[in-house]
């Protein structure tokens, strides 16, 4: 194996994960017109999508160390793509939501066996150019992916978002089975009762929140859903303090450094990934603008991370991790609320200089956030500390959008409203905003030169939201 090679045969499950998320976000509203739903209840699409990536990735190694990597790689960007023409056909909300999960097992096994098989497979000393060669293509889907998905729901069909990932997909398993091989290192036992009971905690603790709502189901369905999530989290802390290779190992969390990156790292993504959410939907709902100015508008976020990606290593080394991800949490939450001042009657240049703005805060952040999760984690527990953090994002985001969507069907019910307006979407960006700052608790709690060993090293961390 050779670079770039390996790295860009990663990034076209990257690169296609990555696309799909900014095209779904913007199609939204099309899709529910479509489907006869009202555009919040596609929140279960998201969040089934997200669910799935949870319960899944925590196996992802174990099963590649199984049947081998080349072999898990090929099969999920095969689901993955097979999922997708799924969703393309799918004609109503029951079916688009079951393919989207089986989408998000495919999602859950391709890119972390990717970045397995990059690790295993470059040098050490060649990972850090290897990762700029993964991550490149991966930038670029936020950016094309808004506009790209605005003329296709204005010009053609929603459906189509779903259909360009077949040829991806087939590039993808092509150039594995030239490039990529079956290593298979010394198998580790899977803790199957660590997985049993994840596979209880984390469906019902974001299933629960997504559920709460007037459009989706009964106030005692979703209570009962985070109860049952409650618990199976709570069975599950327990018997990970008392296994030798838990499935989730949580005794990491006594690390400041990877405590600071995950438990504050999940504020801040509750927050800023849920502003993805909503801002499309706002735009077209709230403003009534059509999808092709709404993926205009908001590519610009993506550009403003894209632009960010170069400056973030030199800004981390001249103030240190500390400092960084205090105050520019703080700026980056500042510019989530801001948005909530949006009316109909802002102009559009205003509204994308914004997310600009905020694109290049929310990638300095993720950088930031990211390195420093794994300064202080010893080589022999990097796998156990990636599937935690992995799990972590994924729940952050499910979480993000559950409780986006439930205070601004909230706010629109105490208006007597069926349907959002302007002044729901305000309250709801006003309080994810309030979420992303309470990341601030545990920065601040760090060293002054907490992850200085990795300020020269953040070029190389992926920005997963």
């Amino acid at each position: 194996m050779n670079i770039p090679i390996v790295p860009l045969v990663v990034a076209t499950a990257l690169f296609m994960e990555t696309m799909d998320s900014s095209l779904l976000a913007t199609a939204l509203p099309a899709i529910a017109r479509d489907l006869g739903v009202e555009p919040i209840s596609l929140k279960l699409a998201i969040t089934s999508y997200l669910v799935s990536l949870a319960i899944f990735i925590p196996i992802s190694g174990w099963i590649a160390d199984r049947v081998g990597a080349r072999t898990t790689f090929r099969a999920a960007l095969a689901v993955f793509m097979a999922s997708s023409i799924g969703c393309a056909t799918s004609t109503s909300l029951d079916g688009f939501v079951a393919w989207r999960f089986v989408q998000g097992m495919g999602g859950a096994l391709m890119v972390p066996v990717g970045r397995l098989v990059l690790v295993r497979a470059i040098p050490k000393g060649e990972l850090v150019r290897a990762m700029s060669f993964l991550t490149m293509p991966s930038l670029l889907a936020p950016v094309t992916g808004p506009p790209l998905a605005g003329f296709l729901v204005t010009y053609a069909d929603w459906r189509w978002i779903f259909l360009v990932n077949i040829p991806v997909a087939l590039l993808g398993i092509i150039l594995a089975t030239i490039y990529f091989t079956d290593e298979k290192p010394e198998r580790v036992p899977l803790d199957v009762k660590g997985f049993a009971l994840t596979t209880i905690a984390l469906p019902g603790l974001v299933l629960g929140a997504a559920l709460a709502g007037r459009h989706v189901a009964p106030p005692a369905v979703a209570a009962a859903c985070f109860a049952i999530g409650l618990t199976g989290a709570y069975l599950y802390v327990h018997h990970a303090r008392r296994t030798a290779r838990p499935l989730l190992d949580i005794r990491l969390f006594s690390l400041p450094t990877f405590n600071a990156g995950v438990a504050g790292g999940t504020m801040f993504r509750m927050g800023i990934g849920a502003s993805a959410f909503l801002i499309p939907l706002m735009l077209q709902l709230g403003f009534g603008l059509d999808a092709m100015t709404s993926g205009l508008i908001t590519f610009t976020g993506a550009i403003g991370a894209l632009i960010m990606k170069s400056l973030a290593p030199g800004l981390l080394r001249r103030f240190g991790f500390r400092q960084i991800l205090i105050w520019n949490g703080l700026l980056a939450s500042a510019a989530l609320a801001a948005t909530a001042l949006f009316t109909p009657q802002t102009p559009h240049l205003l509204i994308s200089a914004v997310l600009l703005g905020m694109g290049l805060l929310r990638s300095l952040q993720f950088t930031s956030l990211n390195a420093i999760t794994y300064a202080d984690v010893p080589q022999e527990n990097t796998a156990a500390a990636t599937s935690l953090a992995s799990v972590s994002q994924q729940v952050s985001l499910s979480l993000g959008v559950a409780i986006a969507a439930v205070v601004l069907e909230g706010s629109a019910a105490l208006g007597g409203r069926l349907s959002p307006d302007a002044a729901d979407f305000s309250m709801a960006l006003l309080t994810i905003a309030a979420i992303s700052t309470l990341a601030v608790v545990w920065m601040v709690r760090l060293r002054q030169d907490a992850g200085q060993n990795m300020s020269g090293q953040a070029r190389a961390m992926d920005e997963a939201p």
